[in-house]
């Protein structure tokens, strides 16, 4: 490093390329759309910037780049000015002092020394875009666009200008049906961090406190992990229903029980064997009763033996008084089973007598009306939670979690209650 020239080193903090994390470089091939999807702070808008830093310097500061008109559209104009172009990872931040843009406030524009211009919009007001032309264009948090869609097919008319118009997304991902569509086209490219990926830039303690606090939370997987999460039209539980369940621990608990949904076969591909844990409080009248979901411990893969053993390490681990299974399928053999690895193993077989989105109605009330709790660490249950409609589910495979999960509730919770409402015959 020493022995570079010294305009070589005053150059080095700005080529990207020497320092970009693999998320933050663009794919190579033919693509119209390039989505970065990231957690928080995963480096996201840098690379937004980046990319258009590349698109309009040319080599040298008065040379043309690859784009000489370039829309910069943001949720707000506000977000688009204080993110995207003052930012502290944003246009200028990012650029050289040679060859940086001036921005120009009244007309909106980045304008560079060699004429290229990058022009801000909102998102608010796609009609914005229904005059201007463009060969490339930077959308920053597309998923949180109020008017999603008709802002990005004007965009799309808009990118109309050179000869392979593209358009960088970063986003954070949301269940938003523009961010949907766009990541199905077969012209959209996607790269995805975490937002561990970027922590040689964030705060050691950030990264701390938002982990203990949201790992393995639906939350968590969305906004640290980066992942894109499935809310179905009409689902009997949504994301915001489920933010509102989490507590951080469990008062002590009245009861505790373990239920499985067992696989009735084994491999790679088989369905899993849903393992949920929960507890409840019941002290009071059955309607003041509440439920906590401590635990998800689903396996897959696994033979019968192998799942059993789960289950009854999940029982000593969380001091559950009883195992509940559904029995449709494997009859005596999962009672069998569960009796091989604990002959002791206080055992019920439940038998269902509805479908499965019948049998989750009643335990999504109890959520609605704010009677059951979600610890930490549930997030790939959650996940399927929000996939289950009254009319099936619609996610991929079975929902093994979920199931266990209703046979849980409707053990510690609904059929208890139910009990309690029936009527008491006197004997005379």
């Amino acid at each position: 490093m020493n022995e570079l020239p010294q305009k070589s080193l005053c150059a080095l903090p700005h080529l990207f390329a020497f320092w970009a994390l693999g998320h933050q470089l663009p794919p190579q091939g033919k693509w119209r759309a390039w989505v970065i999807l990231g957690g928080r702070g995963a480096g996201k808008t840098r690379a937004g910037a980046e990319w258009v830093r590349a698109q309009a310097e040319g080599a040298r500061p008065g040379d043309p780049g690859t784009a000489r008109r370039v829309a910069l559209v943001g949720e707000t104009y506000d977000q688009v000015r204080d993110v995207m172009i003052h930012g502290d990872s944003g246009i200028l931040a990012c650029s050289p002092p040679d060859r940086g843009p001036k921005w120009k406030a009244s007309e909106r524009k980045l304008i560079w020394p060699n004429g290229a211009e990058a022009q801000a919009f909102s998102a608010s007001d796609p009609e914005a875009l229904r005059g201007p032309q463009f060969d490339a264009a930077w959308a920053d948090e597309l998923a949180k666009w109020k008017k999603g869609q008709e802002c990005w097919d004007m965009l799309q008319f808009a990118l109309r200008l050179g000869r392979d118009p593209r358009v960088c997304v970063t986003t954070t991902p949301r269940n938003a049906p523009v961010l949907k569509r766009l990541l199905a086209s077969p012209s959209t490219v996607r790269s995805h961090a975490k937002t561990e990926a970027n922590s040689a830039n964030l705060a050691p303690s950030f990264i701390e406190e938002m982990r203990a606090r949201y790992a393995g939370t639906r939350l968590g997987r969305q906004e640290l992990d980066g992942v894109l999460l499935s809310d179905v039209q009409g689902a009997l539980w949504s994301t915001a229903l489920l933010e509102a369940a989490q507590v951080a621990e469990a008062p002590p608990l009245d009861r505790v029980v373990v239920a499985v949904d067992p696989a009735v076969s084994a491999g790679k591909s088989s369905d899993a064997c849903g393992i949920a844990v929960a507890g409840a409080v019941t002290r009071g009248k059955p309607q003041d009763w509440q439920a906590y979901v401590l635990a998800d411990r689903t396996v897959q893969g696994v033979g019968p033996l192998a799942w059993a053993q789960a289950v009854i390490a999940a029982r000593d681990a969380f001091g559950a008084e009883r195992v509940v299974a559904e029995v449709n399928q494997g009859g005596a053999l999962v009672e069998t089973v569960l009796r091989q690895a604990d002959p002791l193993v206080p055992f019920r077989a439940l038998h269902a007598g509805k479908g499965k989105a019948a049998r989750a109605e009643p335990v999504a009330a109890l959520y609605e009306q704010g009677r059951v709790r979600h610890l930490p660490g549930l997030g790939e249950l959650e996940e399927q939670m929000c996939q289950m409609t009254p009319q099936g589910y619609q996610g991929q495979g079975s929902p093994d979690r979920l199931d266990a999960l209703v046979w849980a509730l409707h053990e510690l919770i609904i059929a208890p209650a139910a009990h309690h409402r029936m009527p008491q015959v006197r004997v005379l």
